[in-house]
């Protein structure tokens, strides 16, 4: 029998190869392994051309009860999938960044192609942060407590010093735009965690060792 399986590249993370298996019962036998670039993945707001941003990051909607600056949008019904669709009116930046964590956190390089990229970006490096925090053999609610604190732990902006990105994030003009983007880069940050813990342990089992395989990946060779 036959099988595609898709190997990694550690010295370039910005390569997928497929290599041709041939199963023979005891081992694999690696037949062929033809290689190709793919591109990262880019976020589909960026075809919104209304999103306000402060400096050029974008303040997008949320499906949130936090409070703060973000328009809010409409939430789920009880029972709903985890994995909302793109065309759901509830569909929002953190179900996009959830839903292409694992394939964009492979990549080294990652062109900007607008503000909602930014967004994009930041919750990337974010859920490495949060994966970091979890371990092997934490229960659900260890992790819960876990990533709820490093959600609200002090952190950076654009344009303080110990941001990592400074060097494709504007900062704010002023104290008060840096004390609306504060507030809101805080909403993304709870909402990733309470999202990601659902994945990490769904039905209250896990963590899920898939999830926790990608906690050593660096997105861009950074981290926060």
């Amino acid at each position: 029998m036959t099988c595609e399986l898709p190997l990694g590249n550690s010295s370039a993370i910005n390569t997928h190869d497929t290599a041709l298996i041939l199963w023979t019962g005891s081992r694999d036998l690696v037949l062929s392994l033809p290689s190709f670039t793919m591109p990262a993945y880019h976020s589909i707001f960026l075809e919104d051309r209304d999103v306000p941003v402060i400096g050029n990051f974008p303040v997008l909607p949320l499906r949130t009860r936090t409070r703060g600056p973000a328009y809010t949008l409409p939430t789920l019904p009880p029972g709903a999938d985890l994995d909302v669709q793109p065309d759901n009116e509830s569909y929002d930046c953190v179900d996009e960044i959830i839903s292409l964590f694992r394939a964009n956190v492979l990549f080294r390089n990652f062109e900007i192609n607008g503000p909602a990229d930014r967004m994009l970006i930041y919750g990337t490096l974010f859920i490495t942060e949060c994966l970091g925090k979890v371990k092997p053999t934490m229960a659900a609610r260890d992790a819960e407590k876990a990533l709820n604190n490093v959600a609200l732990d002090s952190f950076a902006i654009p344009g303080d010093a110990s941001f990592p990105l400074n060097q494709a994030f504007e900062p704010p003009r002023d104290r008060q735009d840096a004390e609306t983007l504060r507030s809101y880069i805080s909403q993304v940050r709870q909402e990733i965690a309470t999202r990601l813990h659902a994945r990490l342990y769904p039905g209250g089992v896990g963590p899920s060792k898939f999830w926790l395989s990608f906690t050593k990946r660096k997105f861009m060779g950074k981290s926060f």
